[in-house]
């Protein structure tokens, strides 16, 4: 897949706050996202984050 830095990610499962798109701020093999709602960062493997993805939104247009 191909996620860059400024994505924001809608993911399958909610983060413990209630909502479920988190930004990128960190792309490699690991992912660095942070929740759009609390500012709780959280680093995840890629394959893990790739499976929990529901959409990318990249500048307002959904991939």
């Amino acid at each position: 897949m191909d996620i860059r830095v400024g994505d924001v990610l809608v993911m399958k499962k909610n983060h413990p706050c209630g909502n479920n798109e988190f930004s990128v701020v960190r792309s490699g093999m690991d992912f660095k996202l942070e929740c759009r709602k609390c500012g709780h960062l959280v680093m995840v493997p890629r394959l893990k984050a790739e499976k929990n993805i529901k959409k990318v939104i990249r500048d307002g247009e959904v991939l």
